[in-house]
């Protein structure tokens, strides 16, 4: 009888302990997703490059990145992959992600298009950008429409795709010219624009017309006010999400992925620039949630990230919170980071590597082992 009464409390002892071993690996096991979790999160760097650079300027740019907890860096190398080529191993070597940064539909000093006149986008008021820019010297905007300057564009994705190292092409300017500024920066081109103005509204070549016409049998040069056509917003939509979805297979095809720079959410992008990127076929997005542009503050960035996390919640593209570092101190910037992780975004990137003060870096050191 008392070596059952023994034997009993021994297994009552073995159960209490199992259960206190589980509940412990059950908490390591937390702790351990949380922490897998947290480490997910990346750290991004928007930066150029150009061929004068000495390596060794690079390797000290690049041990700076890395040293301070950025993961990744997006070079612009002109579209060069020769330089490219030369960069990208040098990155890698400091630990770095090397994303390949391309300004797609706006081409400005393209030696190729330049010799072809008639790719560039045309306003509705007749002005081409090839030789007539809107805002700034530096827009000039390729048609999306006509093959041979979408097949330009695309020719140089695969070309930076096929450069041994690199993870993703990242198309910038993937849109139309802006049809809206943000609010915040009218005032530095006098402007106010409260309606849609022919002169930032494109594009009005005669190929896009001519096949509109032939679709929806109205001619949008006739209509008295195109902004409220929605076909025709819709059409030149489309032709943009033409060129993602084929640099995204040109990508994949590859052995890369496709990641761009938007505007801050999708229906933004849409009523500033003619850029839907919840419906591209892409794997990230980093949207440019530049608060001082906005006239916005600096919680304006979670709730940037949250609009475009919700209108992504149904598909696999990840988002990736840009962030302007001018525009904010080191504390601020920290902030921007809270706030991008708490509305969802799976990393921050920062616009741009020559912004970072010493401060931001500690600011992003400290942020990457919270």
């Amino acid at each position: 009888m008392k070596t059952n009464q023994l034997f009993i409390v021994l297994l009552l002892f073995v159960l209490a302990s199992c259960r206190e071993n589980k509940s412990n690996e059950e908490v390591a096991n937390k702790e351990s997703i949380e922490k897998k979790l947290s480490d997910d999160f990346k750290f991004w760097v928007w930066t150029s490059a150009n061929e004068k650079k000495t390596d060794s300027s690079y390797i000290q740019e690049f041990k700076k990145y890395s040293e301070n907890g950025i993961d990744a860096v997006l070079i612009n190398t002109n579209t060069d992959p020769k330089l490219l080529s030369r960069v990208a191993p040098l990155a890698k070597e400091a630990g770095l992600e090397v994303h390949a940064w391309i300004m797609a539909m706006n081409r400005p000093g393209d030696s190729i298009a330049l010799q072809h006149p008639d790719w560039y986008v045309v306003s509705r008021n007749g002005k081409s950008t090839f030789d007539t820019r809107p805002y700034v010297d530096y827009y000039q905007w390729l048609c999306p429409t006509r093959e041979d300057s979408r097949n330009h564009v695309l020719n140089l994705v695969e070309g930076l795709a096929k450069v041994e190292g690199v993870s993703s092409v990242h198309l910038d300017y993937i849109r139309f010219p802006d049809i809206f500024l943000p609010i915040g920066l009218l005032p530095k081109y006098d402007l106010e624009q409260e309606e849609e103005l022919p002169q930032f509204d494109f594009c009005y070549c005669e190929v896009c017309v001519s096949e509109f016409e032939k679709i929806h049998h109205k001619n949008p040069l006739e209509f008295e006010n195109p902004a409220l056509d929605m076909e025709w917003k819709q059409f030149r939509l489309n032709k943009i999400k033409a060129v993602v979805d084929d640099a995204y297979e040109i990508a994949h095809s590859n052995d890369k992925e496709l990641t761009a720079a938007v505007f801050p959410y999708p229906e933004m992008a849409d009523h500033m620039v003619r850029q839907r990127w919840d419906k591209w076929k892409i794997d990230a997005v980093l949207p440019m949630i530049y608060h001082n542009f906005y006239n916005e503050e600096i919680d304006w960035i979670g709730f940037a990230t949250k609009q475009g996390m919700k209108d992504l919640s149904l598909g696999n593209t990840q988002l990736h919170t840009g962030v302007f570092v001018p525009a904010m101190d080191a504390s601020e910037l920290g902030k921007a980071i809270q706030l991008a992780k708490e509305n969802g975004a799976k990393g921050i990137s920062f616009f741009d590597g020559n912004a970072l003060t010493e401060e931001h870096l500690k600011m992003i050191k400290e942020a990457q082992h919270k």
